[in-house]
Formats: structure tokens, C-alpha cells, sequence
């Protein structure tokens, strides 16, 4: 695969809070996104939906031949010995970010996995897309959920995680945890001003995530579904405090 701009592509002067997320159908569906975002976007975050597209090829061609910043989102969740023999294989990416679902076991086999490497581990929390009704559908204990995501934050934190993948709705009450002290939050679920929610129901928008603790937001569609991908960026990065 490859770009027909790569030195434009690879001019990496983008503000790397902004992470894009590559939601779209294969390898070069991301690589021709890239392409159109240039250097005004540093950090990409590639997810399950892509992975039978080439996603870990896309991910490898982005951060070694173009200087991109990569954020694998598998939330893997097994048994500790799977969890563990996954990680350290993905280690080999040499990815940034990886995801793991947010029970303690699973944080602690995945650090194992990524021992001697940079890849930084998240825990998921709650996804952004479920409510408390949705909740209930999972037998998942009663109780607000904002109570239960910092719930689940501090124990994954306390089991080794490099940092957490929340709402932003839940980032301030995260960060305020002694646990998340020197400890990364990750804000999906976020909307610029106007944008369509789509299937997110706990959202804010850049600008709130951003203030209340987080240290990179995530967007997927308002950017590449935008006409102008570049300039919903680049919107998208002014906005930030």
C-alpha cells in the first residue's frame, strides 16, 4: 500500500490530543483519509471493524513509513494466559495505545504482555454508546453509572493500567481519583458543537473533555464524514482549550 503524497502526509505537525478514529471499511478507505488529513493529524485510532481490512497493515505503514502515532482499539477480554500471549504479539507493532476491557485480571495479564515495550495499556470502562437501561439488558450491578465507571477506572488503575478509556462525562470525576494521578484519560463519545450523536449517548463535546481532565479526545465520524475532513479537523483542534 502507499500514498501518493507521503512527504506531505508524513510533515507530522498535527496536535496529537486529536485522535482520529479510521471507523471506515478497509486499509485503503483509511489510507486515502490520511492522505486528505495530511499533516494536520498525528495520532489515528484503528478498531475491530477494520481489523479483517488490513488494519494492522494500515497501522504498521502509518506509524513506520509515515510518523504516525497508532491507537489499536481491540478491548480484548479472556483468560489471563490468551489476554497475555495477544498483547505481546500486537506489542510487536510497535502500536502507542492498546485496549483491554477494564477487569483487573485482564489489565495485569495485558501489562505482562506489553513488559519492555512503550505500547501504553487502556482500560475500557463503560462503552459510550450504553446507557443505564442498557446496563440492566447485562445483569451489570445497580447504580448510577457514572459511580460505576469510576468504580471500574480506580481498579483498573490500581491493577496497572496505563491509563482509561471513558465518557467524557465521567473524565473530571477520573481525574480527581488519587489512582489517575500521571495516568492517561481517553475521551470517546465526544461531538463538536451541532454534530450528529449517532449511536453515542454520553458525549460532550471536545472543548468539555478537554477541561474536565482529559488528555486525548477521540472522533470518528464528524471528521470522516465531513466534506472537508482536513478543515473538521482542524476545527476540531482550535476548539481545544
Amino acid at each position: 500500500m502507499s500514498l501518493p503524497s507521503p512527504a506531505d502526509l508524513s510533515a507530522n505537525s498535527g496536535d496529537d490530543r486529536l485522535i482520529v478514529a479510521l471507523d471506515v471499511p478497509n486499509a485503503l478507505s483509511g489510507l486515502a483519509l490520511a492522505e486528505r488529513l495530511g499533516p494536520a493529524v498525528s495520532f489515528y485510532k484503528i478498531g475491530l471493524g477494520m481489523l479483517t481490512g488490513g488494519g494492522l497493515a494500515l497501522a504498521n505503514e502509518l506509524k513506520q513509513e509515515h510518523g504516525k502515532r497508532i491507537f489499536l482499539d481491540m478491548k480484548l477480554f479472556d483468560i489471563s494466559a490468551t489476554v497475555e500471549h495477544a498483547v505481546r504479539g500486537l506489542a510487536q507493532f510497535d502500536i502507542d495505545f492498546l485496549t483491554v476491557h477494564g477487569d483487573p485480571h485482564v489489565v495485569r495479564a495485558a501489562k505482562q504482555g506489553a513488559s519492555g515495550k512503550d505500547m501504553k495499556i487502556l482500560a475500557v470502562t463503560i462503552l459510550t454508546s450504553l446507557d443505564r437501561a442498557d446496563l440492566d439488558d447485562c445483569l451489570i450491578q445497580q447504580g448510577d453509572i457514572a459511580d460505576l465507571v469510576v468504580e471500574r477506572a480506580a481498579r483498573a488503575l490500581e491493577a496497572g493500567a496505563d491509563g482509561v478509556i471513558a465518557s467524557p462525562n465521567e473524565a473530571a470525576l477520573i481525574r480527581a481519583l488519587p489512582q489517575a494521578q500521571g495516568r492517561l484519560i481517553v475521551t470517546p463519545g465526544v461531538r463538536p458543537a451541532g454534530a450528529d450523536s449517532g449511536d453515542q449517548k454520553r458525549i460532550a463535546t471536545p472543548h468539555k473533555a478537554m477541561s474536565d481532565g482529559a488528555d486525548h479526545v477521540v472522533v470518528g465520524r464528524p471528521i470522516w464524514q465531513s466534506d472537508d475532513p482536513r478543515r473538521a479537523a482542524e476545527e476540531i483542534l482550535a476548539s481545544l482549550p
